[in-house]
């Protein structure tokens, strides 16, 4: 079996992939075209954060069976299309976690001391020690924007230097961050109250530009923030706009909406008060050799024994259960990542009910699938099939299964209930032929919808006109309707309409949706990528 390797990796990533009897070709720094030349020779490739994996390359990847990104991030692979063509994808989400919050404390520090700045003076041959006066952390309240696995060490970090830590999560139960000694506020709050404000969540369609001008508003005038998460959660306009005009102390930023990044396009870069390094988060020997181990053996257990660990597309079982329950994964997956998006704030419990003949097989799968399916919308690739029982035990979240030889109108379904903060809702699913995943049931509306990509979710009245003025609304802006499903409730007299389209609705179309008279509530789904 071959492997190459695209980008820089450690030594002993390579080491352990030869001892394992692999052959390993190191050619890093390849132009698209000369890779997609070669990539038809090998059975694994194993990247970082350079080598794009795209659709146009897979075409060419005709042996490849497995993608190996040592870290987390996996915006550079088209996971769909290598799903379509059977390639693993494999990631190592917690190999690099301890050294990115370790940044976060180390650029909180550097602000408080003025350290860059008083380097850059030292080094044209000034002496200002009066310039640079800094501030203690002891005593002062460190806000966390996302307190999952990388923001729990960085509230640990900061614990030790004597600092209160609060934090935003709407995904967090209460009683999971008061084990970390955490406390849980809303973001405004959170704003208002800390000293410094450190971000550790991923971008999503929920987290892009959530800090923006009125949180800044709502910063301590002395206040500091800072983001070694992912680009593009900050907005980094408002950000320059505060920092120049003295709103907010500090800033400083590890990572950033356009990368590579310079003055040209970020004029963050000539301010006084700001600080940044060129995404370094996860850039320390230490890291860099974990994240290697772990991809080699991953890549290398896989190529050997078909043994998977660490996937996103695929679950960690054998041929013969997939055959059998591998559409339930998919729509268990599907449901997970519907019921986190209508959930309203931390799910504290998941009751899974299998009728029908489903019940007699091998559930288990398609339970991770759901979790998985569950936190993608919140950690994206932070999750996978294997550490996605783990997250659920770490936030709290109680489990239960349970199997019936009953299953209604159907011959298997999958019923799923989950209760979190702002309620409960259920959500029921089959699968039509061989593979067809159906949303069958959504709490008490029954339905027949196709769960899949961008769709608008609508509560309307059921009266004359309600389809025609929402049809009118999206073709207004040039949004097409490719599935529309109605359900019905009778006692309210109420409807749903599940509508797919082509392309995600933004926040100014779904305000005009909510104005029409007939909708009482609308909410844009995502199962891109699910």
């Amino acid at each position: 079996m071959k492997v190459l390797v695209s980008d820089n990796l450690s030594p002993v990533g390579v080491k352990v992939m030869e001892e394992a009897g692999l052959t390993v070709d190191v050619n890093t720094g390849l132009p698209p075209e000369e890779l997609a030349k070669i990539i038809g020779n090998y059975d694994g490739l194993v990247i970082r954060s350079a080598t794009k994996v795209t659709e146009e390359l897979l075409q060419n990847a005709t042996n490849l069976k497995v993608v190996g990104r040592a870290g987390i991030g996996l915006d550079n692979v088209d996971i769909p299309a290598a799903s379509q063509k059977g390639i693993v994808v494999m990631n190592a989400p917690d190999g690099n976690a301890t050294t990115t919050a370790e940044h976060a404390i180390s650029m909180m520090l550097a602000l408080s001391r003025n350290i860059p700045q008083a380097t850059g003076s030292m080094k044209a041959g000034k002496w200002e020690k009066k310039k640079f006066m800094g501030r203690e952390v002891t005593g002062k309240t460190l806000g966390i924007i996302g307190i999952g696995r990388i923001g729990s060490i960085a509230a640990s970090r900061a614990q030790g230097l004597k600092m209160k830590t609060i934090a935003f999560d709407p995904h967090m139960v209460p009683e999971m961050a008061e084990k970390i000694g955490v406390e849980l506020v809303d973001l405004e709050e959170l704003a208002k109250r800390s000293d410094y404000i450190t971000v550790h969540v991923p971008k999503t369609k929920e987290t892009a530009n959530l800090v923006s001008t009125e949180f800044f508003n709502n910063m301590k005038q002395d206040g500091m923030f800072i983001d070694c998460a992912r680009g593009g959660v900050c907005d980094e306009k408002a950000l320059y706009e505060a920092l120049a005009a003295g709103q907010i102390g500090g800033a400083a930023l590890d990572v950033f909406a356009e990368e590579p990044t310079t003055l040209e396009n970020c004029p963050l870069l000539g301010l006084d008060n700001f600080i940044c390094t060129p995404h370094l988060g996860a850039s320390t020997s230490e890291a860099q050799e974990n994240v290697a181990l772990i991809i080699a053996r991953q890549v290398s257990e896989f190529l050997n024994s078909g043994s998977v660990t660490n996937a996103v597309n695929v679950p960690s079982v054998s041929s013969d259960v997939l055959a059998q329950v591998g559409p339930y994964i998919t729509l268990g997956e599907k449901l997970g990542s519907l019921h986190m998006q209508l959930s309203q704030g931390g799910v504290q419990e998941v009751n899974l009910e299998y009728s029908g003949e489903l019940a007699e097989l091998n559930t288990s799968p398609i339970t991770v699938a759901f979790l998985k399916g569950l936190f993608t919308p919140i950690l994206k690739d932070a999750v996978n099939y294997v550490n996605a029982p783990v997250v659920a035990k770490d936030r709290g979240i109680r489990v239960v299964e349970s199997k019936t030889d009953r299953s209604g109108d159907f011959t298997n379904t999958l019923s799923i209930r989950v209760v979190s903060e702002g309620g409960e809702n259920v959500l029921v699913g089959t699968v039509f032929g061989r593979n067809e995943p159906r949303l069958v049931r959504l709490n008490s509306f029954r339905l027949e919808a196709l769960p899949t990509g961008p769709m608008l979710l609508v509560f309307n009245k059921n009266v004359p006109g309600a389809i025609g003025a929402l049809g009118t609304t999206l073709g207004n802006d040039d949004v097409n309707i490719s599935r529309m499903t109605v359900g019905h409730e009778e006692e309210s007299n109420q409807n749903i309409i599940l509508v797919c389209t082509d392309q995600l609705v933004s926040k100014e179309l779904l305000k005009k949706v909510l104005d029409l008279d007939q909708v009482s509530a609308a909410q844009v789904l995502d199962l891109n990528g699910v």
